[in-house]
Protein backbone atom coordinates (compact mmCIF):
# COMPACT_ATOMS: atom_id res chain seq x y z
CA UNK A 1 0.00 0.00 0.00
CA UNK A 2 3.05 2.36 0.82
CA UNK A 3 3.90 1.95 -3.04
CA UNK A 4 0.61 3.87 -4.19
CA UNK A 5 1.09 6.68 -1.81
CA UNK A 6 4.51 7.39 -2.84
CA UNK A 7 3.76 7.40 -6.71
CA UNK A 8 0.96 10.04 -6.01
CA UNK A 9 3.52 12.23 -3.83
CA UNK A 10 6.62 11.65 -6.88
CA UNK A 11 3.56 12.37 -9.23
CA UNK A 12 2.80 15.85 -7.50
CA UNK A 13 6.10 16.70 -7.22
CA UNK A 14 6.78 16.51 -10.52
CA UNK A 15 4.02 18.47 -11.14
CA UNK A 16 5.04 21.19 -9.28
CA UNK A 17 8.76 21.15 -10.49
CA UNK A 18 6.97 21.39 -13.78
CA UNK A 19 5.10 24.30 -12.98
CA UNK A 20 7.76 25.96 -11.34
CA UNK A 21 9.90 25.55 -14.46
CA UNK A 22 7.05 26.98 -16.58
CA UNK A 23 6.36 30.22 -14.07
CA UNK A 24 10.20 31.21 -14.04
CA UNK A 25 10.47 32.13 -17.28
CA UNK A 26 7.43 33.68 -17.80
CA UNK A 27 7.97 35.97 -14.65
CA UNK A 28 11.89 36.72 -16.04
CA UNK A 29 10.17 37.58 -19.23
CA UNK A 30 7.67 39.70 -17.86
CA UNK A 31 10.28 41.59 -16.19
CA UNK A 32 12.58 41.67 -19.28
CA UNK A 33 9.37 43.37 -21.36
CA UNK A 34 9.10 46.04 -18.18
CA UNK A 35 12.83 47.10 -18.56
CA UNK A 36 12.09 47.43 -22.36
CA UNK A 37 9.30 49.60 -21.91
CA UNK A 38 9.22 53.14 -23.16
CA UNK A 39 11.89 55.56 -21.01
CA UNK A 40 11.32 59.01 -21.23
CA UNK A 41 15.34 59.60 -20.98
CA UNK A 42 14.79 60.78 -17.16
CA UNK A 43 17.50 63.29 -16.30
CA UNK A 44 16.76 67.06 -17.56
CA UNK A 45 14.39 67.00 -19.94
CA UNK A 46 12.17 70.25 -20.64
CA UNK A 47 10.34 68.95 -23.62
CA UNK A 48 6.63 68.12 -23.75
CA UNK A 49 4.99 65.60 -25.82
CA UNK A 50 1.77 67.22 -25.84
CA UNK A 51 0.21 69.66 -28.79
CA UNK A 52 2.21 72.69 -29.22
CA UNK A 53 1.41 75.49 -27.32
CA UNK A 54 0.19 78.47 -29.58
CA UNK A 55 2.68 80.67 -31.34
CA UNK A 56 4.81 77.84 -31.45
CA UNK A 57 7.14 77.34 -34.76
CA UNK A 58 6.11 73.87 -36.14
CA UNK A 59 9.13 71.91 -37.38
CA UNK A 60 7.66 68.73 -39.58
CA UNK A 61 10.38 65.60 -38.71
CA UNK A 62 10.67 62.65 -40.61
CA UNK A 63 12.43 60.22 -38.33
CA UNK A 64 13.43 56.93 -40.98
CA UNK A 65 16.22 54.49 -40.44
CA UNK A 66 18.60 55.71 -40.06
CA UNK A 67 18.19 59.63 -41.09
CA UNK A 68 16.33 62.24 -39.48
CA UNK A 69 15.05 65.12 -42.23
CA UNK A 70 13.76 68.46 -40.73
CA UNK A 71 11.02 70.53 -42.49
CA UNK A 72 13.14 73.95 -42.12
CA UNK A 73 17.06 74.36 -41.53
CA UNK A 74 17.21 77.94 -40.52
CA UNK A 75 16.18 78.73 -36.39
CA UNK A 76 15.78 81.55 -34.55
CA UNK A 77 15.54 81.50 -30.77
CA UNK A 78 11.63 81.19 -30.18
CA UNK A 79 9.70 78.09 -29.20
CA UNK A 80 9.49 74.93 -31.51
CA UNK A 81 7.00 72.11 -32.01
CA UNK A 82 9.09 69.24 -33.61
CA UNK A 83 6.31 67.30 -34.93
CA UNK A 84 7.64 63.87 -35.22
CA UNK A 85 6.47 60.51 -37.52
CA UNK A 86 8.22 57.84 -37.48
CA UNK A 87 8.60 56.12 -40.90
CA UNK A 88 10.91 53.75 -40.18
CA UNK A 89 11.00 49.86 -39.43
CA UNK A 90 12.37 50.57 -35.93
CA UNK A 91 11.46 52.33 -32.92
CA UNK A 92 12.49 56.16 -32.79
CA UNK A 93 13.07 58.89 -30.65
CA UNK A 94 14.01 62.39 -30.82
CA UNK A 95 16.65 64.38 -28.36
CA UNK A 96 17.81 67.78 -28.72
CA UNK A 97 21.15 68.80 -26.64
CA UNK A 98 22.58 72.44 -26.82
CA UNK A 99 22.44 75.68 -24.77
CA UNK A 100 18.59 75.63 -24.50
CA UNK A 101 19.27 72.27 -22.58
CA UNK A 102 18.37 68.48 -23.34
CA UNK A 103 14.92 67.45 -23.99
CA UNK A 104 13.53 64.09 -25.51
CA UNK A 105 10.65 62.68 -26.91
CA UNK A 106 8.87 59.57 -26.18
CA UNK A 107 10.29 56.73 -28.05
CA UNK A 108 7.10 55.72 -30.98
CA UNK A 109 7.42 52.73 -32.96
CA UNK A 110 6.75 52.71 -37.09
CA UNK A 111 3.75 54.65 -38.17
CA UNK A 112 3.52 56.65 -34.62
CA UNK A 113 3.48 60.30 -34.39
CA UNK A 114 4.40 62.26 -31.46
CA UNK A 115 5.47 66.18 -30.43
CA UNK A 116 8.01 67.47 -28.91
CA UNK A 117 8.09 71.36 -27.33
CA UNK A 118 11.01 73.17 -26.99
CA UNK A 119 12.52 76.37 -25.81
CA UNK A 120 16.04 77.26 -28.42
CA UNK A 121 18.67 79.72 -27.57
CA UNK A 122 21.48 81.25 -29.71
CA UNK A 123 24.10 78.39 -30.31
CA UNK A 124 24.36 74.97 -32.02
CA UNK A 125 22.04 72.23 -31.40
CA UNK A 126 23.09 68.65 -31.98
CA UNK A 127 19.67 66.71 -32.84
CA UNK A 128 19.59 62.56 -32.45
CA UNK A 129 17.89 59.43 -31.81
CA UNK A 130 19.16 58.28 -28.45
CA UNK A 131 17.62 54.25 -29.51
CA UNK A 132 20.55 51.98 -29.00
CA UNK A 133 22.62 53.36 -31.15
CA UNK A 134 20.89 55.32 -34.08
CA UNK A 135 23.37 57.80 -33.87
CA UNK A 136 26.17 55.90 -34.55
CA UNK A 137 24.17 54.66 -37.64
CA UNK A 138 23.86 57.75 -38.67
CA UNK A 139 20.86 59.34 -37.19
CA UNK A 140 22.14 62.70 -36.52
CA UNK A 141 21.75 66.41 -37.50
CA UNK A 142 22.92 69.58 -35.90
CA UNK A 143 21.12 73.34 -36.28
CA UNK A 144 22.53 76.29 -35.56
CA UNK A 145 20.02 78.96 -34.18
CA UNK A 146 20.84 82.63 -34.29
CA UNK A 147 19.28 85.76 -34.05
CA UNK A 148 17.75 88.13 -36.69
CA UNK A 149 19.75 89.94 -38.45
CA UNK A 150 20.00 93.06 -37.23
CA UNK A 151 18.67 96.02 -39.84
CA UNK A 152 21.24 98.17 -40.75
CA UNK A 153 20.54 101.54 -42.32
CA UNK A 154 21.67 101.59 -46.43
CA UNK A 155 21.85 105.18 -46.19
CA UNK A 156 24.34 107.48 -44.86
CA UNK A 157 23.30 108.72 -41.08
CA UNK A 158 25.19 112.16 -41.96
CA UNK A 159 23.56 113.56 -44.44
CA UNK A 160 26.43 115.98 -45.69
CA UNK A 161 28.36 112.90 -46.14
CA UNK A 162 28.28 111.94 -49.62
CA UNK A 163 26.72 108.88 -50.77
CA UNK A 164 27.16 106.90 -53.86
CA UNK A 165 28.00 109.77 -55.51
CA UNK A 166 24.40 110.62 -56.95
Amino acid sequence: MTEPRERIRNRTRSRARTRTLLVLPAAALAGLLAACGNDDGGGSSSGTTTPPPAGATRVTTDLADFKITLSQQNFTPGTYAFVMTNTGQHDHALEIEGPGGENRSDTIAPGESTTLTVTLKDGTYEIYCPVDGHKDLGMKTEITVAGAPVNTPTTPSNPSTPGNGY
